[in-house]
C-alpha cells in the first residue's frame, strides 16, 4: 500500500475502535478501490507510552475485502481479545493503533530441520498449524523480543497450542508471510510506515 492508503487504514481502524467502545454504530466510510481488494490484515492496540499490548486481532488469509477485514479486526481487538478486558472509552486517549497489511501466506516447502534457514527475522511472519491447532505471530514480534529463527518458530508453535519443538515435526505445517506496517506515533497522532529494525 502507498503511504496515503496506510494512513487511511489506521484512521479508519481508530474510528471503528472509538465507535465500538462507545457502543455506537460504525459509520460507512468512503475509501479508495484498493480497500475492496481481499487482503489479510491485523489491528494492534498498544498502551501509550509503555507500548505494551492491549489487543491484537486479525485475519491472516485474504478472505475479506480489506475494509471489512480492518473493521472487524479493529472492533474485535478493542472488545473481544480474550487476553484483555474490553477497551473502555476512557482509554482511547492513551492507546496507539497499528495496522499490518499481509501478503498471502505461503507454505514453507523444505525439510523441518531446514526451516530456520528460511526465516528472515524482521521480514517474515509465521503461521504454525497442526490439526485443529493454529497460531500466528507477526513479523515485528521476533524483533521486539530479540528472537532468532529457531525461537521464533518455537514461539509460533506455542501460540498455536503446540509443543515448542513441533516445528521439527513433518505433520506441523509452517507458513510464512510478509506485512506492511502503519502505526500512530502517539494516540491519534501522526501515522508512519513502520520499518522493522533488527
Amino acid at each position: 500500500m502507498n503511504r496515503e492508503e496506510g494512513i487511511l487504514a489506521v484512521k479508519r481502524s481508530r474510528e471503528v475502535i472509538e465507535y465500538s467502545t462507545g457502543g455506537e454504530t460504525i459509520p460507512i466510510s468512503s475509501l479508495p478501490s484498493s480497500f475492496d481488494e481481499h487482503r489479510g490484515a491485523f489491528v494492534t492496540i498498544s498502551n501509550y507510552p509503555l507500548k505494551s499490548l492491549r489487543g491484537c486481532i486479525g485475519f491472516p488469509e485474504p478472505i475479506f475485502p480489506l475494509c471489512k477485514a480492518l473493521d472487524d479486526a479493529a472492533r474485535a481487538a478493542a472488545l473481544e481479545d480474550p487476553r484483555f478486558p474490553p477497551l473502555s472509552t476512557k482509554e482511547l486517549s492513551s492507546i496507539t493503533v497499528e495496522v499490518t497489511i499481509l501478503t498471502p501466506p505461503v507454505k514453507m516447502d523444505c525439510e523441518p530441520r531446514e526451516r530456520p534457514h528460511h526465516v528472515q527475522i524482521g521480514v517474515d511472519g509465521l503461521i504454525a498449524s497442526k490439526g485443529f491447532y493454529k497460531g500466528l505471530l507477526l513479523p515485528q514480534v521476533p524483533v521486539e523480543w530479540k528472537w532468532d529463527p529457531e525461537e521464533f518458530l518455537s514461539q509460533t508453535c506455542i501460540k498455536a497450542g503446540l509443543s515448542p519443538v513441533a516445528w521439527l515435526d513433518r505433520d506441523t505445517e509452517i507458513q510464512k508471510f510478509q506485512g506492511e506496517i502503519f502505526s500512530e506515533e502517539k494516540p491519534g497522532g501522526e501515522i508512519k510506515r513502520r520499518k522493522i529494525s533488527c
